[in-house]
């Protein structure tokens, strides 16, 4: 297996200053806690996270071994990962250590999206093995950065996939109407979430950005800090584009537990634009709040394709 895009035997450096790496060093400054030197290419992978960390690993061909499997809502992510042989360590809010330690992995890996996110995991997952903790909300970057480490999948496919993708986005953005604004709305069993059109924000939200596609006035915005509102039951008239997402379920029971129907039979509810005129759409929670790359992306620009590009 050749390694093209990792420095092997060679320099990187560190918090100390330049230190030599006899084995395969990892390089990106959103490492947590610095560029890796592992001793070889890894072949049993742990996976903290089953959205980003887990389909991107997968993709890219890495050896995964265990992630939390339990209470995924990617019901077709956690189907390949089970016909791959992955363990579940536990749910991604109580991941098993003793399930971890079992799985002997020589690679702990995780899409932590934030420092503050990957220092509260870092000190203990870094114990059990070396850990990658990917700092960055940069999704394509994170597949470069594996890609060389997969004993499946080349670079030059992934290179080929996010290529691919990126000829979709091209056409898509050509035909998406600039006179058609779309609202996207989160119901959970405790309020609402709405996803901010923002500098910074979660990566359904920010190929909707790259997309041009046209937000409401009360979800958009040029504050890096502000990627999310949770609005009451009043505050929803904002929500007034033509076209209306609205995500249920998954990782919480709002659509088994009464609130789906509570919210959606309220009067200001069925006052919103697009609810008047039929076109609000259910989209699914799969790939809009557990997110895993590639196949999560192209879901993604299926629900704007069909609903937003193709609503009259």
């Amino acid at each position: 297996m050749r390694f093209p895009s990792l420095v092997i035997a060679a320099l990187f450096l560190s918090v100390g200053g330049a230190v030599a790496c006899d084995g395969v060093a990892v390089e990106d400054p959103a490492i947590y806690g610095g560029n890796l030197c592992l001793d070889a290419a890894p072949e049993r992978v742990v996976v903290l996270d089953p959205s980003f960390g887990l389909g991107v690993a997968m993709d890219t061909g890495l050896q995964v071994v265990g992630a939390p499997l339990d209470l995924m809502s990617d019901e077709t992510l956690k189907a390949r990962a089970e016909r791959a042989g992955v363990t579940s360590i536990g749910a991604v809010t109580e991941p098993s250590m003793e399930a971890i330690v079992a799985l002997q992995p020589d690679l702990i890996l995780g899409f932590a999206g934030s420092e503050s996110m990957a220092s509260g995991i870092y000190p203990m997952a870094n114990q059990l093995a070396p850990t990658l903790l990917y700092t960055d909300l940069d999704w394509r970057g994170f597949y470069r950065l594996l890609a060389p480490l997969g004993n499946e999948v080349s670079e030059a496919a992934v290179e080929a996939g996010l290529a691919a993708f990126e000829a979709r986005m091209a056409d898509l953005r050509a035909r998406v109407p600039h006179d058609r604004t779309l609202s996207v709305v989160r119901i959970t069993s405790w309020d609402f979430q709405v996803y901010m059109d923002a500098p910074v924000t979660y990566a359904p939200f920010a190929l909707l950005r790259e997309l041009g596609v046209q937000r409401s006035a009360y979800e958009s915005t040029d504050d890096p800090s502000l990627s999310m509102k949770r609005p009451d039951l009043e505050e929803l008239a904002a929500l007034d584009g033509d076209v209306l997402f609205y995500i249920v379920g998954g990782t919480n029971d709002s659509d088994t537990d009464g609130r789906f129907e509570e919210v959606t039979g309220n009067p200001l509810w069925r006052m919103l634009p697009a609810v008047e005129t039929e076109r609000a759409y259910r989209v699914d929670h799969a790939h809009w709040m557990e997110f895993s790359g590639l196949d999560a992306a192209n879901a993604v620009l299926d629900d704007v394709e069909r609903y937003l590009i193709g609503t009259p």
